[in-house]
């Protein structure tokens, strides 16, 4: 028998802020996040210059507790500390014993662990000398970096699920999480996804001619959807939500933001980087199946809204194809840049509170929709207030893989 999966928590570190009264006063005013990196100038075949940076200064942390984090993996323990203070599990520093009891979990992403480790590791190949390698270098550098740092840090026995799928990295650990629960196999899952800002991840875009290069107006750009979009523009940050069986939630008294009815996962098989509606679709589909909910009651999509032109367009067929026209939509991305493994974390987060907020964040920068993109219900202006009870999270990634999440606003 299935079980009911709950969120009674989150956190989250991005360019929009750290709090929800801050993020929620950064959506209102319509302003984006990107600026003019100067420090990347001398990266001379590059053509881009543009990124959304988090700006807040990171707090100091134990270095003892911290020796095997990178700049990645330090962004999702502050995402996570929060979360784990909000649920009421305990102040965020730690977890009590009766949480290690092998059904307490982690299932988190990131695109690449933490470049830093990694260039220690390539100067060894280029100079002939491992003097830059310590015993941490490769615990910083590993894809799972933050998976498992996350782990050690509270002590954690239950399984670890690392999702390293790129873009939907965040998405997928939310869906692993969520299904691990609804199986009996888990009863608190930690789930999320962080990304650090790096100059080769706009170099991966901007040699695929994918990289917004409007750097003289950062404030103009991304613009998912618009005729005129130029590209992505990458960011950072981390978001995580704490995930946790209904009855278990209730018995402790914890707080309820959400419910997850439905998830969706496939993948193209066909390219590694051109966006394919169909599967797309599919996957939509598939999260309908599994929420056993009809497309008709759905009434926002938090699109994954990346300003290519392939990906918008595959994207917004696919969702025509399966929900229609009719459902307003928006993207994140236009303000935070593209923040690859952390962007299905912070937008899932982001949309649950704007969920219960009653209102939605407008697609900023977004003047004149692209023909080839199918006519759905792009919200502008000042956004859009809107009583919701079921909203859909979209996100896609390189290799082709698709998620879709479905989340029900709690009522009790």
């Amino acid at each position: 028998m299935s079980r009911r999966v709950v969120i009674t928590g989150g956190g989250c570190i991005s360019s929009l802020g750290t709090h929800w009264n801050q993020i929620l006063e950064r959506l209102k005013s319509k302003r984006n996040c990107v600026v003019a990196m100067e420090e990347w100038n001398r990266f001379n075949q590059m053509n881009t210059r543009l990124a959304a940076p988090v700006l807040t200064p990171l707090p100091e942390l134990p270095r003892k507790k911290i020796r095997g984090m990178g700049r990645v993996a330090i962004l999702s323990l502050l995402a996570t500390q929060d979360a784990i203070k909000f649920c009421g599990i305990s102040d965020g520093e730690s977890v009590p014993e009766k949480f290690k009891n092998g059904r307490f979990g982690v299932a988190y992403g990131s695109s690449a662990g933490n470049i830093e480790g990694l260039l220690d590791f390539y100067a060894m190949l280029i100079d002939n000398n491992s003097s830059k390698i310590s015993a941490t270098t490769y615990i910083k550098m590993m894809p799972q970096t933050c998976a498992v740092n996350l782990g050690v840090f509270y002590g954690l026995t239950g399984r670890i699920l690392t999702t390293n799928t790129a873009c939907t990295s965040g998405s997928m650990s939310i869906g692993l999480a969520y299904e691990a629960i609804k199986n009996n196999q888990q009863d608190i899952m930690l789930a999320g996804g962080a990304e650090e800002l790096s100059a080769a991840d706009a170099a991966v875009f901007d040699t695929l001619f994918a990289a917004s290069v409007k750097n003289d107006t950062p404030e103009l750009t991304p613009c998912a959807y618009d005729k005129n979009r130029d590209g992505l523009v990458v960011g950072e940050g981390a978001a995580t939500l704490i995930l946790e069986e209904l009855e278990h939630a209730k018995k402790r008294n914890a707080p309820i933001l959400a419910e997850i009815i439905g998830f969706g996962t496939n993948s193209d098989g066909k390219h590694v980087t051109q966006p394919n509606s169909e599967t797309m679709a599919q996957a939509m589909e598939l999260a309908l199946q599994d929420a056993n909910l009809s497309s008709d009651k759905i009434e926002y999509i938090n699109m994954h809204g990346t300003a290519t032109p392939t990906g918008d367009i595959a994207e917004t067929i696919a969702v025509s194809k399966v929900l229609g026209n009719r459902i307003p939509v928006s993207t994140l991305k236009n303000y935070t840049g593209h923040t690859l493994g952390a962007c299905g974390a912070i937008e899932a987060w982001v949309s649950i509170n704007m969920m219960n907020e009653g209102w939605f964040c407008p697609n900023i920068n977004l003047v004149e929709p692209d023909p080839q993109c199918a006519p759905l219900d792009y919200i502008t202006g000042d956004g859009r207030n809107i009583e919701a009870k079921y909203i859909m999270s979209n996100n896609f990634a390189f290799g082709g893989i698709n998620t879709s999440i479905i989340f029900k606003k709690w009522e009790g």
